[in-house]
């Protein structure tokens, strides 16, 4: 049986959804105010007087983006989602090292930790470390793997500010599949599976990720993975490459078969109104 749910992140001490509208969107992280553009916005804005409190907007200008900064913005700040703490940046890509609406799947990941005995986790996509830091500081023994050696420098570098133990987390700069064939080779058993693959990407090798071309190659692998005992985990993370949670759900399934599980959009809260902004997609279960 699945559950089609709706994730959503509402404001917590260092996030905050200000508002939306013209495609874009207003959000406070820590103490810096940044505008970045959101093609789900197609509405008016409703708070127009705090937008010049910005202090950064991301724009594009002859098809490339860029940040427009004002004076004293910080080159990079301190964040925290409770007992992690990560460093933000503002990226050539508009992003700024954290996905807010991932919280719910944080505080599930927690959970799923709880009812485990020495848990070992893989966190596929790994990025800046934030499910990796929320999975280590539950005692689980974390590999995470990633194709970009600057996302993993970031990675480390928010796991040493958020006081995870050396040694908790194995770092692993690869290409997604062809890291967990070798594990597949290797007999490795995960309890549980964390990815969030992008649409498109390069490995260190120049390896060309297309979701549409590789996601179901990578699939075939992770059933391989994942313990068959009672409290292991999956989560499926999407964003921007055009696909339902229904199709999601409908490809996990194809690869574990029947479920007991949840799936459907992220969405992040505004802090003063009832709008929402749908922010990807996910499928996640538990044995």
């Amino acid at each position: 049986m699945q559950n089609n749910k709706d994730l959503v992140t509402s404001s917590w001490p260092n996030y905050e959804l200000l508002d939306s509208g013209d495609n874009r969107k207003l959000e406070r992280y820590g103490n810096v105010v940044l505008v970045r553009p959101e093609t789900q916005a197609i509405w008016k804005p409703l708070r127009s007087g705090l937008w010049k409190s910005a202090q950064a907007t991301f724009r594009f200008i002859e098809g490339k983006g860029l940040w427009q900064k004002k004076p004293g913005i910080p080159q990079s700040w301190e964040m925290a989602w409770n007992d992690a703490r990560f460093v933000l940046k503002l990226s050539s890509f508009k992003h700024t090292g954290v996905f807010p609406e991932q919280a719910p799947n944080w505080d599930w990941i927690a959970d799923r930790l709880k009812t485990l005995n020495a848990p070992r986790v893989l966190n596929l996509f790994g990025y800046t470390g934030v499910a990796s830091i929320v999975a280590a500081q539950k005692g689980a023994e974390v590999t995470h793997a990633d194709a970009s050696k600057q996302s993993i420098a970031w990675a480390k570098e928010n796991a040493a500010l958020s006081h995870v133990g050396e040694g908790s987390i194995r770092y692993i700069v690869d290409d997604a599949l062809k890291f967990t064939k070798r594990e597949v080779r290797r007999k490795a058993i995960y309890d549980g599976i964390i990815l969030d693959p992008p649409a498109f990407g390069r490995g260190p090798q120049g390896e060309v990720w297309k979701i549409e071309e590789q996601l179901l190659e990578l699939m075939e692998t992770l059933p391989k993975l994942l313990a068959e005992k009672t409290g292991s985990f999956f989560l499926l993370n999407g964003y921007a490459a055009g696909y339902t949670p229904q199709s999601f759900l409908q490809l996990v399934k194809s690869f574990f078969g029947k479920i007991k599980g949840e799936f459907g959009e992220l969405q992040l809260q505004e802090s003063a109104s009832e709008r929402r902004i749908s922010s990807g997609i996910y499928v996640r279960f538990v044995r």
